[in-house]
């Protein structure tokens, strides 16, 4: 680009920036009058909150604050909401699309969702006629490269891997991130969506079924149903979403008349939620346990997501990752025609409510903006109390009885360790491995494993497992031979 250009790029980047700076300056001053005016003495206020138990990165936004009644904590009821009665309502939803019909509706104040269906909501908004806009204020957790999508098969499927599936059925809940990233996987294949397999709609409540009968080749699907499935005995994952790199991201939106009427409410569930993020950080064995009375999804599913090292990583940023997915969901639901009007994300995405929840709770927002890190080992290996150096080779085993996870510096400790137990009688809940490469957390039964003298590896994918055996002459073995000579 020449210089010139470069220059006229600039200005009018900087007129933009300085046009959504001016707007943005008007909507507080907007929202400072009408929070001053709103909220009368013996006001009756309602906070609706619209949540997905069953998607668990809902888990900090939604059953947390819901059961522990987390939010009571942080209402304010002093001032303009002195003698203010609350009516919170809860309504908990299997897909983002009913909630956003009842957040159009504005029987809800408060959803969370993914990326997909919010912005679908964002342009039902645009299109309603109204000055009502829905806002996207926080993150709850995420994918920076994908993770939690996932690629399933029947359990007796000798499907291996995606390049087994060309010419057969895949299914996907429509419009999803699962959909973003099977249509991204496809094309990365080489292959035609329309040409090479063939793909059709299905809820996870009925691919499940249909995983079970063999209705189907493969079915793709978004969190936690890649490893909730999988668990449950009856399919394999063959290909994790960290491989297309596509970021993934569940947020809360809230509507514009409500966050302009009562701000304080807004930034006082998001600190609700930053508390549910600190609890379950601090007891994730204990809470998964809760979680799974609440949801009835298992407590090992909760953990394989949001334990140390967890699958996908709980945030309460708006990343610049999390914004550009917001962008290119938007970009992708409209080639799809599942939207006509563009999002224009510079206004959709605002991070004054979790920058001044984030302020008001002492957490530093600028920060934990640029810190990437997940939720680390804080538990010492099992075999000689030392830190676990590299996570990708460490194991966890959640021995059946006891409270909390057993960590081991490498696989080839965890597999002996079970074999010990084994001997006294003990049974494990669940063991958890790492992918070797990625760093992608596994159930260890459901990994392929690489033997290199007394090292051991784990891998999701087969194919990826061979060519590791292959190039560090090593020999390629199944959970059931892994921990023998």
């Amino acid at each position: 680009m020449s210089s010139r250009k470069r220059l006229v790029a600039r200005r009018r980047w900087g007129g933009c920036e300085r046009s959504r700076r001016l707007a943005l300056i008007l909507l507080f001053a907007a929202v400072a009058v009408l929070s001053e005016s709103q909220a009368s003495a013996g006001e009756r206020v309602r906070i609706a909150i619209g949540t997905q138990d069953t998607t668990i990165n809902c888990a900090t936004g939604g059953p947390l604050v819901r059961e522990l009644k987390l939010l009571d904590k942080f209402l304010p009821h002093d001032g303009k909401y002195r003698d203010v009665t609350y009516d919170i309502q809860w309504e908990s939803q299997p897909t983002g699309g009913q909630l956003n019909t009842k957040f159009l509706n504005n029987q809800l104040d408060i959803v969370q969702m993914a990326d997909f269906p919010a912005v679908i909501g964002a342009t039902a908004f645009l299109e309603s006629g109204s000055d009502v806009r829905s806002i996207y204020i926080a993150t709850l957790s995420g994918g920076i490269s994908g993770a939690g999508n996932a690629i399933l098969v029947p359990a007796s499927s000798p499907a291996q891997s995606l390049a087994d599936l060309k010419g057969k059925t895949i299914s996907v809940p429509f419009v999803s991130t699962a959909h973003a990233m099977l249509l991204r996987a496809i094309l990365d294949q080489g292959w035609d969506p329309a040409k090479d397999v063939t793909i059709i709609t299905q809820t996870p409540e009925v691919a499940g079924t249909a995983l079970r009968s063999g209705q189907i080749d493969a079915h793709a699907d978004f969190v936690p149903f890649g490893e909730l499935f999988p668990f449950r005995g009856f399919a394999r994952k063959i290909f994790d979403g960290s491989s297309t790199r596509v970021t993934t991201t569940h947020g809360i939106q809230t509507r514009s008349d409500f966050a302009a009427k009562y701000p304080e409410l807004v930034v006082a569930y998001l600190k609700a939620t930053l508390e549910a993020d600190r609890l379950l950080r601090q007891d994730v064995e204990g809470y998964a346990e809760k979680l799974a009375q609440w949801t009835g999804i298992e407590a090992e599913v909760y953990y394989a997501f949001h334990g140390p090292q967890g699958i996908q990583t709980r945030d309460y940023t708006l990343k610049p990752e999390f914004i550009t997915a917001i962008r290119q969901a938007a970009q992708t639901a409209k080639v799809l025609k599942k939207i006509k009007r563009d999002v224009d994300v510079a206004t959709f995405v605002d991070d004054r409510f979790i920058r001044q929840a984030a302020r008001e709770f002492g957490y530093d927002y600028d920060a934990r903006l640029k810190d990437y890190a997940p939720l680390s080992f804080t538990a010492k290996d099992q075999v000689n109390g030392k830190a676990v150096k590299d996570p990708k080779l460490a194991g966890e085993v959640w021995v059946q009885g006891e409270k909390k996870v057993r960590l081991y510096k490498s696989i080839a400790d965890t597999l002996a360790a079970l074999e010990q137990l084994g001997k006294r009688g003990s049974k494990a809940r669940v063991v958890f491995v790492h992918d070797r490469e990625s760093g992608l957390k596994l159930f260890a039964d459901k990994a392929w494993y690489v033997r290199e003298g007394g090292e051991v590896s784990a891998f999701l994918e087969k194919a990826k497992a061979e060519r590791w055996a292959q190039g560090h002459k090593g020999s390629l073995s199944t959970y059931a031979d892994a921990g023998k000579p």
